[in-house]
């Protein structure tokens, strides 16, 4: 199925697009959504899809043939075959007029596909004023490295690697510590040495706080995005300034590499969220993600 651009773009209210997420603004373009909508099915990634340092073959697919495509709303749904099955269902359009046709189009296509989990994503331009309370909400960001911007790398932050083998071996406990915000995951991939460097503060001789892996990979236009990292801070060493290190770390890292920009997701209100907030980078608007 083709989509029509001229229904589509005012409805993408942030630069969004299904199976990859968020792209640059500059990169949303009618050829992006026809690319996922032609590799539906095949397991393939496109070539600037930042899932590929994760896994051999593509799990998550648009379903062409159950799109619904009308002017002043567009329906895409997604189908994960991860765990038990996730059926996404892209809501563009007024998140309160569609927000029912695309939650029972979530739920047939659920029970149709044996798919244990139905949600609905919904969109809001930065700057409105929020229309549809339900659901958990995270803010894109953006961050753009131009010569007028220096970034700075904080004393305190050292790769893994750069640390004595008694620091490094602590990294396990901080992982288990963290399991929640994806840092087990990231253990188990550094253990096969399959993705980039991994920064990190350390105190009293173990692991506070992490940010990585550090890498980068060209976007559909051709300019070097800097890739999302899991970041955090233990509990009991929040509050002093470590995340903040770690953020700017990781930035000097990507800017000195070459890279023009990074996109984040960040928890609405949370830590990160107000970090990257007073850290100037540019809002781009809001997901929300409800249960069908």
């Amino acid at each position: 199925m083709r989509l029509t651009w001229d229904w589509m773009s005012p409805v993408v209210t942030v630069p969004f697009v299904p199976t990859l997420g968020p792209v640059h603004p500059d990169a949303l373009t009618p050829g992006l959504f026809a690319d996922v909508i032609d590799v539906a099915g095949t397991g393939r990634f496109l070539a600037h899809d930042k899932d590929r340092r994760w896994s051999d073959t593509k799990d998550e697919t648009v379903l062409p043939l159950d799109i619904v495509h009308r002017p002043c709303l567009t329906l895409v749904p997604t189908l994960s075959t991860r765990g038990t099955g996730t059926l996404k269902v892209h809501l563009y359009g007024d998140p309160v007029d569609g927000r029912q046709e695309a939650a029972d189009l979530a739920a047939k296509l659920a029970a149709t596909h044996g798919a244990a989990r139905a949600r609905v994503l919904s969109f809001q331009a930065p700057g409105e004023v929020a229309r549809a309370a339900a659901g958990a909400c995270t803010r894109v960001q953006l961050r753009e490295f131009a010569p007028d911007r220096p970034t700075v790398r904080p004393d305190a932050v050292r790769p893994l690697d750069a640390h004595p083998e008694a620091v490094r071996a602590t990294f396990a406990d901080f992982a288990d510590k963290l399991a929640g915000d994806g840092f087990a995951f990231l253990h188990s991939r550094l253990q096969t040495g399959a993705v980039g460097p991994v920064l990190v503060t350390a105190a009293d001789g173990r692991i506070t706080g992490a940010i990585g892996p550090m890498e980068t990979m060209p976007d559909p236009v051709g300019r070097t995005r800097l890739l999302p990292q899991y970041f955090g801070v233990l509990p009991d060493h929040r509050g002093r300034g470590h995340g903040r290190a770690l953020w700017r770390a990781a930035m000097h890292w990507g800017r000195t590499r070459g890279a023009d920009y990074q996109l984040l997701q960040t928890e609405l209100g949370g830590a990160s969220d107000t970090l990257c907030r007073s850290e100037g980078l540019i809002d781009l608007g809001l997901v929300r993600t409800a249960t069908a």
